[in-house]
């Protein structure tokens, strides 16, 4: 199979059971027969398991990318050297390229401008604006359980692992503060907690959502929670702090005595896990971490792959459920959840036969 060498070269089965899983049925039932499936996942060594689990079902797949979407150009080169169509955005919007995708897998709404033949399946949470009134089908990876295994433990550890690649590595006793305490700020909060860190999270604790905010697990492993309303113990939070991280998801997140805090001061670590600039245009790129732009894709692999695998494997899976719907007439439009016997069983999957069993069944509890 494609990409067999570098796959097996750098992983091990136990990291990703729920593409493997995937690929064994497929191969055999062939749901994307015939059909032109177009990813838009962020383009590194670790989707090459997606992209070869639905060549196993058949797809012809196209990966897809944008200015927007950081990328290993490294892959990109592979990709193409072994005959995978590598499609840019910009050349779909400019019609260089046929807008002809039967299905899409996007991510972020690169791609949400396109008129796939059957419809569109996004993988993030900040892609689902982009389909709100879509006239095609659109399931959403994010709005489930699964996804919590890429973005609380897979992110968090990504931070971490991209500050050690900088040469920070003296973690114990010092001081962190994370903006947000959703899904991604909760798993940087909690892997500061593991390496003896003192964690505060700044959120809103009026308007706590509970499919969206997790400060009551913060709270059972000892994290102070500070309401970012609070302007003078946020401040103090931020001048008493050695690392600080934004994971809000809203742009410009951060109060005006922070940023005036920020301009002047050099011994906060500063760093962005979101998507969109959280620190402002008053606060200088190089002020931040990766100028800004999420800390983990620095690395070669952002998020390891143990932890993305069932996030990958439900995007892919939730294209052949797409699929199955329009089948018997189920002609959705816009948004939808995914479906929860899918998620069952990948999760099922990646307890019983992934490295990370165990750390899924801690963060489920």
């Amino acid at each position: 199979m494609l990409f067999e060498d570098i796959i097996n070269e750098h992983y091990e089965p136990r990291e990703y059971p729920a593409l493997a899983y995937l690929a064994d049925l497929w191969v055999r039932n062939r749901p994307f027969e015939g059909l032109k499936v177009l990813v838009g996942t962020p383009i590194y060594r670790n989707t090459l398991l997606q992209y070869r689990t639905l060549m196993a079902g058949g797809a012809e797949v196209f990966v897809g990318y944008s200015s927007v979407m950081p990328y290993d150009a490294k892959i990109i080169s592979c990709l193409k050297e072994n005959g995978v169509a590598v499609v840019n955005a910009e050349d779909v919007k400019n019609g260089s390229v046929a807008d002809d995708f039967d299905l899409i897998l996007d991510c972020a709404g690169q791609f949400s401008f396109c008129n796939p033949r059957k419809g569109f399946v996004e993988l993030t949470r900040s892609g689902v604006q982009f389909f709100e009134k879509s006239q095609f089908p659109v399931y959403v990876a994010d709005s489930g359980i699964v996804k919590r295994i890429e973005t609380t433990l897979g992110t968090g550890d990504g931070y971490f692992r991209a500050l050690e690649q900088l040469n920070y590595h003296d973690f114990e006793n010092k001081k962190l503060v994370v903006f947000g305490s959703g899904k991604v700020g909760c798993g940087i909060a909690l892997q500061g907690v593991r390496r003896g860190m003192q964690v505060t999270t700044i959120t809103d604790t009026k308007n706590r959502n509970s499919s969206t905010d997790f400060s009551h697990v913060l709270e059972n492993n000892d994290v102070t929670i500070v309401d970012y309303q609070n302007e003078k113990a946020v401040l103090e939070s931020v001048e008493n702090s050695d690392y600080m991280v934004t994971a809000t998801g809203i742009k410009s997140a951060l109060t005006l005595s922070v940023v005036q805090f920020l301009q002047g001061n050099t011994k906060v670590v500063c760093a962005n896990m979101g998507v969109e600039d959280e620190y402002g245009t008053l606060v200088s790129a190089f002020r931040v971490l990766n100028r800004k732009a999420p800390l983990n894709f620095i690395l070669e692999e952002p998020t390891h792959l143990k932890y993305i695998d069932a996030s990958l494997a439900l995007h892919a899976a939730l294209a052949e459920r797409l699929l199955e719907d329009l089948n018997r007439g189920d002609k959705f439009l816009g948004p939808r959840d995914p479906a929860g016997d899918i998620e069952q069983r990948l999760l099922v999957t990646t307890i019983q036969n992934g490295e990370i069993g165990p750390e899924v069944c801690d963060m489920l509890r």
